[in-house]
């Protein structure tokens, strides 16, 4: 009994094991069913944060002197301030030029005077003109003689020498009272462009000799920034890109100011392997001045 009992159960064990290999795939079908692969989607590279490049410089603008005194003088007036907004030929201060004002009018009354002498010695010149021809007619006619005729003709081109001497003297004198009236400008100190007064260096009664400084006038606009930047920026930035711009002591920096290059260095300069740059702010320029110091953001480039 006992052997039957195993002979049956060795008979269903082989069964089984005869019968697993083709029913063991679609169990685990059926129990696990394989995930389906995703569709393939292109990747892109998520781009890196963007470096913010600063280049400090100052604040400058194209026009901006120290007006100079033009010839020795005395301080009679000043007419301007620091701060003052001023046009050019606008004036700004004025010498002593009692002297210079006698002397031109001297000179102008030479001139009037030597302008009635040329007409003078032009009338006369034409007497004698009218002399010689006379007297050509009657040497002609055989009633003079050739000395007479002579002496005619060479008065007629004395006189004529004359007037050439006198309309000389006539531009001479022009001349020096062309001269004495630049000396006269020069004793009134103006303004050479649409600005600002930056400074004043003179006080009234103060005596000046030529070249020392009077006041120093400034522009206000356009505003520009003048920057070095490494070499290789050289073919990044060009004339034409915006760039940003934010003063060194802003209260807001986050606030930008826009700017375009209107200049970059055809040349690198070899010791320290940088190019220079410069940059005209557009736009609202409010709260910025000729002289801060500003950062350019190459971050900004566009």
């Amino acid at each position: 009994m006992m052997k039957a009992v195993v002979a049956c159960a060795l008979l269903i064990v082989g069964v089984a094991c005869s019968s697993s290999p083709s029913e063991g795939p679609a169990t685990v079908s059926a129990a696990e069913p394989a995930p389906q692969a995703a569709p393939t989607q292109p990747s892109h590279a998520s781009p890196g944060p963007q470096v913010d490049f600063v280049a400090s410089g100052p604040i400058i603008v194209e026009d901006q002197v120290d007006v100079a005194a033009q010839r020795d003088g005395l301080i009679s007036e000043v007419l301007a301030e620091p701060g003052t907004a001023v046009r050019k030929g606008q004036l700004l201060a004025k010498m002593d030029d009692r002297q210079i004002s006698a002397d031109l009018e001297a000179a102008r009354a030479k001139t009037r005077s030597t302008e009635a002498d040329l007409k003078n010695w032009q009338a006369e010149a034409k007497v004698l003109q009218a002399d010689y021809e006379r007297a050509q007619k009657l040497w002609d006619a055989q009633i003079i003689p050739k000395e007479e005729l002579d002496h005619a003709k060479y008065k007629a081109e004395s006189d004529e020498w004359d007037v050439k001497r006198v309309s000389e003297l006539l531009a001479n004198s022009k001349e020096v009272e062309r001269s004495l009236e630049l000396e006269l400008e020069k004793t009134r100190i103006t303004a050479p462009f649409n600005g600002v007064v930056a400074r004043r260096y003179i006080r009234m009664g103060q005596s000046v000799t030529k070249n020392d400084r009077l006041f120093w006038v400034t522009a206000t606009a356009p505003l520009r920034i003048r920057v070095t930047l490494p070499e290789r920026f050289l073919g990044r930035v060009k004339r034409g890109t915006m760039v940003g711009i934010t003063p060194a002591e802003a209260a807001d920096p986050a606030h930008r100011y826009r700017a375009r290059v209107i200049q970059v260095s055809p040349v690198v300069d070899p010791s320290s392997d940088t190019i220079e740059i410069l940059a005209e702010l557009s736009g609202d320029t409010a709260g910025l001045r000729p002289g801060m110091r500003a950062d350019l953001h190459l971050s900004d480039v566009r």
